[in-house]
This record gives structure tokens, C-alpha cells and sequence, in this order.
């Protein structure tokens, strides 16, 4: 079995676009990107800097008055134009979307999907944005609220999925007549150009969305920034920390989502073959790296053996492979490194009495070169361990016995984290009162994803985050509130 080597030919050249300009680098650090289906360099890319950070700055700075201005009916128009593009260059952005992280290329169309129907979702809101008047008392006077943009928001988003990310703050923040800074991670950049480029072929006007690749440095220098209203930060929650850190210098507010354990409750009632198959989506889904990804299962004692061998039999399935293959179903981790942790954690799991189901170890052979590790399954895991507790990032299920309800909610809500929650059952009272109790920003029951929708909002509690993005809770994640009060006496 031969991998396909990545189309260096395909990939976009600008490493930043500011204002006006496109450009291949900028002027910080040297940067090789690594495939990691095969582990080789496909470009080295010359990173920004902090001086970089200040030219994006100014051009949003630059352009905020007019595109504040702009009547919402045409920012509108330029968002529903560019989501039609973005359709239209699906084909394009597919192969560059496995390129950068190793995704599979059978799901890339769906990403580009999901990229534009936020543009046509937000920007569906931009002529419909209006504040409200408030009843007032102790004198005539007339009361009225307003929604204001920040001025220039700076978007930091992950590796594990770029363009979805990015795409779930821009929407919201243009159609609201902000400015962007958006950063792109260096070890998965090639998206983000992509999305720049059809962002100038929309349109929109020179300093409205500018680029900058960078590392940790870039992010830093984007939050310090004074000439920046607000952050939106996807990532984990160590390097939130670091933000919120800097940020409380210039009371900047911070939206966060971070990371999760996202628990999957099965209880006997469920349909358990469908179950299983929504269980091991928590795995494969992102191969496996996926903040909300249902990763910590916990099954009600009497079908706890058949639903692991369900899992079993469903995992010996899943086609590992080449990520631009049309026939592979999940892929790689994103580094070696990764990899690394991520054995080491399923070791450590072991050690503290877990049993591996199935996987466990890295793949050789053909897959040597690239970072793979097959769906794997640890059973019998104390809900204490390390590995229950955090968040592992890959292809790794842990899976605990449950007794009653009141017992898997407990277990459920037993994490520091709050970002997702699974729920199996057919009984839809069951569903309501194990939903209401779940200390979980999304809560889904029977299901595995497919509340992630622009409609709806999403966002942690507890270590996972706080603040919304998409429905109406996103619009005003990028809105500041004035209230106008004017005395009608003379």
C-alpha cells in the first residue's frame, strides 16, 4: 500500500494578508510544516511577528469606520457572496484541509459546507441587528439600547479544525460590522490562506479580515495589543490561562472554548446499536481530536459487555489510512509528539486497572512514517484515573460501568470540564430529567454531532470555557451594549 504525497503545488503562498497585501511570509521564525500522513515537510513558512501584529492592527483599524458604517443590507450581501464561493471552491479547499492536519479528504466537502452555511447563517442577521426601547419611571424620558460592535476582534483558533473554528467567530463578528485579526496555527495554516483568498475575491473591502500565521508569540502579541476590542480563543485551557492572564492588563474581554471529556451515558433502554456506533464517532470523529467528542462512556452494568463487543466489532471497521485517500475513514494525529502523549496516557490507563479492548498501539508497516493509532478502547477505567480525567485528544475511549441513573449523572458531572454531554435512552422523560441535570454547555440525546449546526448555541461551562458561539448567543458574543436615556422635560 503506497500514501499519496501532498500536492505541494495546490498550497496557498500567503502567509499573511494585511490591508491590501498579500504576502508569502512574514518576519518572524522559520517554520516547516509536517504532513502527517507520511511525516514529510511540505513547505516551510516564514511565521509573523509581533510587528506584523501592529501592521494588521492598523489596517483594520483603517477600514472599521467604513465597515461600520456600511448598511447591513450590503455587509449582508458580501457575506451571502462569499458562502456561495466558498461552495464553489470546495474542490480546492478539500485536499488542503487533510494536507494541513491530516483529515480525511471524504469529510473536507462537509467542512466547506459547514464554512459557508455560517457565512449565509450570520450573515442572514446583519440588516436584522437592532436594539430595543426600555419603559422608564421617575420622569418622562425616552430609554433605548443599542448593539455596537468592538471595533477590531483578534481570532485565535487551534490545529484540529482551523477553518471550522475561525469560521464560527468571523461570521458572527463581521456581520456585527467588526474587524478581524485572525491568526492561523502554523502546524495547520493551509486552510485559513485558502479562506483569505476567497475573502478578497468577495470583495470585501482591503483591512476587514487580515491574516497573520504565527506561534504562540503571534497570540501573545494579538492579546497585549491596544488596539484590540476583544479575543475570541479557541485552544486549551493552559494557554487560556496565559491569555487571561494578559488580557486582565487591559481588561480586555476574552470569549473561550476549550477543551472537554465529553461524557456518553447508555443506558439499558437504548437503542444499542446505534449506540455504539454514535460511541465510536468520539473516537474517529477529527481522528479522534475533537473538543467535544464523546470520549468518556459510561454504560449501565447489564449491557455493559455487549455494547464493548459491539464497539470491538464496530472499531475492526474504521479504514486507517491515508487521509487523501477517498477510502480512509479516519487518519493520523497531528505530530509525533502527539502520538507520544497520547500512548503514553493509554499506558498510564492501564497501569491504573483499565483493559484494552482493542488498539492501544501505534501502526506500523505502511503507517510507520506517519502518526497513527487505531481506534482504541481502554474498559474496567476507574472514573479517578488520570486518563478519565483528561482530556486525551486522539482515537481513545474510556469506557466505566454504571447502576443507576442517579449514578451516571454523578460520574457524568464529575469533570472538571463542561463542554459536551451524550445521552442514550428511549424514554423521552428519562431524556428531559438526565438532560436537565448535565453540567454541559450542549447536551445531545441520541445523538453525536449533529447539534453542531450555526443555528444553535455552543460553548463550555466550568474548565471548558465560557462565552457562545452561533444562534443569536454568538451575535452577541461580538456586541457590546450602550444605553441611551433622553429627558423629554425642558
Amino acid at each position: 500500500m503506497g500514501f499519496l504525497s501532498p500536492d505541494r503545488s495546490i498550497l496557498p503562498q500567503h502567509a499573511l494578508v494585511i490591508g491590501d497585501k498579500a504576502e508569502t511570509g512574514g518576519s518572524g521564525a522559520l517554520y516547516e510544516h509536517v504532513y502527517p500522513g507520511t511525516g514529510e515537510v511540505t513547505r516551510e513558512i516564514a511565521l509573523a511577528n509581533a510587528a506584523d501584529v501592529d501592521r494588521a492592527v492598523a489596517a483594520a483599524h483603517a477600514a472599521f469606520p467604513d465597515w461600520r458604517a456600511m448598511p447591513g443590507d450590503k455587509r449582508r450581501d458580501l457575506l451571502l457572496r462569499l458562502a456561495a464561493l466558498i461552495d464553489e471552491k470546495t474542490a480546492e479547499m478539500s485536499p488542503l484541509l487533510a494536507i494541513e492536519n491530516g483529515s480525511i479528504l471524504v469529510a473536507s466537502p462537509y467542512m466547506s459546507a459547514d464554512a459557508s452555511q455560517k457565512f449565509r447563517y450570520f450573515g442572514g442577521w446583519a440588516d436584522k441587528i437592532e436594539g430595543r426601547t426600555i419603559s422608564t419611571w421617575g420622569g418622562p424620558a425616552h430609554d433605548y439600547v443599542s448593539y455596537e460592535p468592538y471595533g477590531t476582534v483578534g481570532i485565535i483558533v487551534p490545529w484540529n479544525g482551523p477553518l471550522y473554528a475561525a469560521t464560527m467567530c468571523m461570521a458572527p463578528a463581521l456581520a456585527t460590522g467588526n474587524c478581524v485579526v485572525l491568526k492561523a496555527p502554523e502546524n495547520a495554516p493551509w486552510s485559513l490562506m485558502k479562506l483569505m483568498e476567497i475573502i478578497q475575491l468577495a470583495g470585501f473591502p482591503p483591512g476587514v479580515v487580515n491574516l497573520v500565521t504565527g506561534g504562540p508569540d503571534v497570540g501573545e502579541a494579538m492579546v497585549s495589543h491596544p488596539g484590540i476590542g476583544k479575543i475570541e480563543f479557541i485552544g486549551s485551557g493552559g494557554t487560556a490561562r496565559k491569555i487571561l492572564a494578559n488580557a486582565s492588563q487591559s481588561l480586555k474581554p476574552v470569549g473561550l472554548e476549550l477543551g472537554g471529556k465529553s461524557a456518553v451515558i447508555v443506558f439499558a433502554d437504548a437503542d444499542l446499536q446505534a449506540a455504539a456506533k454514535r460511541g465510536l464517532s468520539g473516537a474517529v470523529s477529527a481522528n479522534g481530536q475533537g473538543c467535544v467528542n464523546g470520549t468518556r462512556l459510561l454504560v449501565e452494568r447489564s449491557i455493559y459487555e455487549p455494547y464493548l463487543q459491539m464497539l470491538q466489532g464496530m472499531a475492526g471497521y474504521v479504514k486507517v489510512g491515508d487521509p487523501l485517500a477517498m477510502d480512509t475513514f479516519m487518519g493520523p494525529v497531528i505530530s509525533e509528539a502527539a502520538l507520544n502523549r497520547i500512548q503514553g496516557m493509554v499506558e498510564g490507563g492501564v497501569a491504573d486497572g483499565g483493559r484494552v479492548v482493542c488498539g492501544g498501539e501505534r501502526m506500523g508497516g505502511d503507517y510507520a512514517s506517519g502518526f497513527f493509532l487505531p481506534v482504541t478502547v481502554l474498559a474496567d477505567v476507574d472514573p479517578s484515573s488520570t486518563i478519565a480525567k483528561n482530556e486525551v485528544f486522539g482515537p481513545v475511549l474510556v469506557v466505566t460501568p454504571f447502576d443507576t441513573e442517579e449514578e451516571a449523572v454523578a460520574l457524568a458531572n464529575d469533570s472538571d470540564y463542561g463542554l459536551g454531554a451524550y445521552i442514550h435512552t428511549t424514554s423521552l422523560a428519562r431524556a428531559h430529567r438526565v438532560a436537565n441535570q448535565m453540567m454541559a454547555g450542549q447536551v445531545q440525546v441520541n445523538g453525536a454531532g449533529e447539534a453542531m449546526t450555526p443555528c444553535v448555541p455552543f460553548g463550555g461551562m466550568k474548565h471548558s470555557g465560557h462565552g457562545r458561539l452561533g444562534g443569536i448567543e454568538g451575535l452577541r458574543e461580538f456586541q457590546q451594549v450602550r444605553n441611551v436615556w433622553i429627558n423629554l422635560q425642558d
